[in-house]
């Protein structure tokens, strides 16, 4: 990872405080894999701790509790983001940020969930306040585009439905990449470029974050989180195909192995499809 500085200044626990934000937390899960999870309410409680509140269950938490060290990305409404690493220490059901979560409007107005456990981290360190780089991820999702026009061959398996295909396709909606550092903590960066190339393939042209891109060993187990704007999401993982030409265009593929909906009321597994049970207790 690059340079990254120690604490939070004032300003970013300001504008990492804000209700309405995206906050991804990367966690490893017992196989060694990234998992991502889309956390509101994840922010920095003081200048080397981060929390957030469980409202709601998931596997994210039960892997943080397994396996301490994560990975974080928040982008602000205005475009800014922050990356970094932390480590998860332990859990409250009271105190300052546990009463804090509970005295929003999003949670002190709701009949029907508030947040009944804080999670608490100590940072590792964090890049800076950083703006979105869309000067050079408009060019990279064009050429992304191009490259799964004259580049796109007929998938053998139909892991991608054709909902989450138009989904990840969509240029305006955001996508973010994660995978396992070599440290055993969880890297996450925008690639708001990738798109589907086939059925089982996901590209993502080079030319925006192209030195993370750069870092990521082939073959390695990749992430890739899908968010639109109204909060619908879906989480892919797959493995690495390494960086190649695609139609002329230089480019990473990612071939997509397993694809989960981690939207409530019931997030679960899409691919491979699970079995279905017979429900024996009420």
């Amino acid at each position: 990872m690059e340079k990254t500085l120690p604490q939070f200044s004032d300003a970013d626990a300001r504008d990492l405080r804000a209700e309405m934000k995206i906050g991804l937390l990367v966690t490893v899960d017992p196989r060694g894999l990234p998992h991502v999870t889309m956390l509101s309410t994840l922010m920095a409680c003081g200048p080397q701790t981060m929390c957030f509140g469980q409202f709601t269950e998931g596997l994210s938490k039960g892997y943080l509790r397994q396996n301490p060290k994560a990975g974080f990305l928040i982008m602000s409404l205005d475009r800014h983001e922050w990356r970094g690493r932390a480590v998860f220490t332990h859990t409250a059901r009271e105190g300052a940020e546990y009463e804090y979560y509970n005295n929003v409007p999003m949670f002190r107005y709701n009949a029907y969930f508030g947040v009944h456990t804080v999670y608490y981290l100590d940072l590792v360190g964090h890049t800076g306040k950083a703006p979105l780089a869309m000067k050079r991820i408009i060019p990279a999702a064009v050429r992304t585009m191009l490259g799964r026009t004259l580049g796109r061959k007929p998938g053998r398996q139909a892991v991608l439905n054709p909902w989450t295909r138009a989904f990840l396709n969509k240029l305006d909606n955001l996508k973010f990449l994660a995978y396992v550092g070599a440290d055993g903590f969880p890297v996450i960066f925008p690639a708001i470029q990738a798109q589907s190339l086939d059925s089982e393939h996901v590209l993502f042209a080079t030319g925006a974050y192209t030195e993370e891109l750069e870092r990521i060993p082939p073959g390695i187990a990749l992430a890739l989180f899908g968010l639109s704007l109204t909060m619908e999401d879906v989480l892919l993982r797959g493995r690495y195909q390494g960086l190649r030409r695609m139609g002329g265009v230089r480019a990473g593929l990612m071939q997509v192995e397993w694809v989960y909906n981690a939207m409530p009321p019931v997030p679960g597994q899409i691919y491979p499809p699970l079995p279905l049970e017979a429900v024996e207790h009420f």
